[in-house]
């Protein structure tokens, strides 16, 4: 989580060297050399290329569970008008909680197909649901076994054409973090709290991120499993993983994956952006048998904490 602050230190290095004594630049510059493969997935760059006829468009969105916000008032709507318009043909969505919402949508007026995977315990109250709309019929559905209360790994297989094709949408565990414990993080990284509280507040998160992210360790191990096991099925993965770029789930989950960002994206991408938190955690990966194109963060869509993640597949 700290990986930008290091960079954006030694560039500022790099440039009080050039200015002070050249002769030292090589120093930040062997640290740039080093930390090469962890910037190409925090920050890669490509060049745009049209993609080709009969390519698959996945989108993948956590839409907040459709909670109200000052800006958007009616965010199901908005989020319905948008996902119409994209008109993507796989739509993966996390906190697809319909019941929240105001005015409850029916995807059945876009997609034909549509199914929402309910992730916490039988309640009266749904905490956490995993949903897909799509163009493709869907053959059946399985959920990834793994702990957690109110998070979750669903894989879909779908008909597409003559394959099956598995479509594995997750969430995985959060932060856990309240709403006091996001205003006080960001009060220490723009120094708004003496040194001994800032020392202090930082032991507790750092304590409830690493307690999340031992969680987030083990799911990822049985979705990379589940993917290995079922590796002769063309595949797609995507969904909100909780977790930075260079992360041990990020990386654990795209073995043997491509990562479509990484190939094909360009800057940061950011896909989480609240409260200080400013990280691209939503990704979409696919299988060999997928040549992925132009897979893009949309920062437009503000309806929700998160931005959607776009990207074409090309069947090989």
């Amino acid at each position: 989580m700290v990986f930008p602050f290091f960079l954006v230190t030694n560039l500022i290095i790099l440039m009080i060297w050039l200015i002070v004594k050249w002769r030292r630049i090589w120093i930040p510059i062997v640290g740039f050399v080093l930390a090469f493969p962890a910037i190409r997935i925090y920050l890669p760059f490509h060049f745009h290329s049209e993609p080709p006829q009969g390519c698959i468009k996945v989108l993948s969105y956590n839409v907040n569970a459709y909670l109200m916000d000052k800006e958007f008032p009616h965010p199901e709507d908005s989020i319905f008008e948008y996902l119409r318009h994209q008109n993507a043909d796989i739509v993966c969505l996390q906190e697809d909680i319909i019941q929240t919402s105001s005015h409850p949508i029916d995807y059945s007026a876009i997609y034909p197909y549509n199914d929402t995977v309910h992730l916490n315990k039988p309640t009266s109250l749904i905490i956490n649901a995993i949903g897909i709309h799509t163009r493709y019929p869907i053959l059946s559905k399985e959920r990834i076994s793994f702990k957690s209360e109110a998070n979750g790994s669903v894989a879909f297989f779908l008909k597409i054409g003559n394959d099956t094709v598995i479509v594995i949408n997750n969430h995985l565990e959060s932060t856990h973090l309240s709403e006091s414990d996001r205003e006080r993080y960001n009060s220490i990284i723009r120094g708004g709290m003496s040194s001994e509280d800032a020392q202090v507040e930082t032991r507790k998160l750092v304590d409830k991120l690493s307690t999340a992210m031992i969680q987030r360790a083990s799911q990822a191990e049985a979705i990379h499993q589940y993917t290995e096991l079922h590796n002769h099925y063309p595949a797609i993965i995507c969904g909100d993983f909780n977790d930075t770029p260079i992360s041990y789930v990020r990386r654990t989950i795209a073995k043997g994956l491509t990562d479509c960002y990484v190939e094909t994206g360009n800057g940061v991408g950011v896909s989480y952006n609240q409260k200080g938190f400013y990280f691209r955690i939503d990704q979409i990966m696919c299988s060999r048998h997928f040549e992925p194109y132009n897979c893009y963060v949309d920062d437009y869509m503000k309806a929700s904490d998160h931005y959607p993640i776009v990207c074409w597949l090309k069947k090989n």
